[in-house]
């Protein structure tokens, strides 16, 4: 039976763990022939730099292929409908990733599809960026127990994604957000569930330095997402309170890493070159995209662990 990776849920704590794991073991090797003749097809509506770099770079250094297909050329539900997409593709390729405005086109993609769906953003969440995040921070903390993440802004599907995986691997995790704008009440509700079993933390606090006293990792993201544009204005003024900056991180942990998903908005949630600190790690997460997505495609192939020992 075919698996999907449409959110963190859909992997158990225990494989969210191996999938990172798995991911580290693939950075320091980085080639293998392991995908000879397996295709990926990039199936995007909205423009990417990491994602669709990192997803191809993986296919290809796996040994394997991949097709990247713009809005136009596909036009999901417009000029075609998705189920027949999903099925067209099924006949073509092995495994399909895909970047969509809404969480239920990435649901009838799955429904419909033959192979494998990974969701590579949707407005619901955006777990292959939580993976890499976790891998950056295992790199720079170590472990998870007893790690606490601070996160400052809207309560958006990357938040939502990190959330999960945080509270998985039984990391703390705070939210600092306005009233109306914390993460989806379902996938909280998993996160509570998360955070018991593991026994960690999950806090949703107004206050930013609530969520950010003595915190490890300090995290934001954008304000106005892609597709809320016209928001643009409202949201700037409900968020003013809320940016990540050198006054925040004092009262972090003296070795707090700061950590943003990309792109950034400079001036709205980060000031101007604040990316560049000593303790960003903004760019080693942009990196991890390529290994965890090594890792994701593999799993989903039934390939990992085939001529590698992760």
């Amino acid at each position: 039976m075919k698996k999907d990776f449409l959110s963190i849920t859909d992997l158990s704590n225990r494989e969210v763990y191996h999938l990172v794991e798995s991911a580290v073991y693939l950075k320091e090797r980085r080639y293998f022939n392991i995908l000879e003749n397996k295709t990926l097809a990039l199936l995007f509506e909205k423009p990417s730099l990491r994602t669709r770099v990192s997803f191809e770079l993986a296919a290809k250094e796996l040994g394997g292929n991949a097709i990247y297909l713009s809005p136009a050329e596909v036009g999901l539900g417009k000029r075609e409908p998705v189920a027949d997409v999903a099925r067209v593709l099924s006949r073509y390729a092995d495994i399909i990733a895909a970047r969509t405005f809404s969480h239920q086109t990435n649901i009838e993609l799955a429904k419909w599809a033959s192979v494998p769906v990974i969701n590579a953003l949707d407005n619901s969440e955006h777990p292959c960026q939580a993976l890499a995040d976790m891998l950056t921070i295992l790199e720079h903390k170590s472990g998870f127990k007893g790690v606490t993440i601070a996160y400052i802004g809207d309560g958006n599907n990357v938040a939502a994604s990190l959330m999960l995986a945080a509270t998985a691997l039984g990391a703390n995790f705070r939210i600092a957000a306005p009233a109306g704008y914390n993460i989806h009440h379902e996938l909280w509700e998993k996160g509570l569930e998360y955070a018991e079993n593991n026994n960690c933390e999950l806090v949703w606090t107004k206050d930013v330095k609530e969520a950010a006293q003595d915190a490890d990792v300090l995290y934001t993201d954008v304000w106005v997402s892609m597709g809320q544009e016209e928001e643009g204005e409202n949201r700037r003024r409900t968020f003013k309170n809320y940016q990540v900056n050198e006054k925040l991180l004092r009262i972090c942990a003296s070795d707090a890493i700061i950590m943003h998903p990309l792109p950034a908005h400079y001036g709205d949630e980060v000031p101007k070159d604040f990316l560049n600190h000593a303790q960003s790690v903004v760019f080693d997460q942009a990196e991890n995209r390529l290994h965890v997505q090594k890792a994701i495609l593999l799993h989903l192939l039934g390939a990992l662990g085939m001529g590698i020992n992760a």
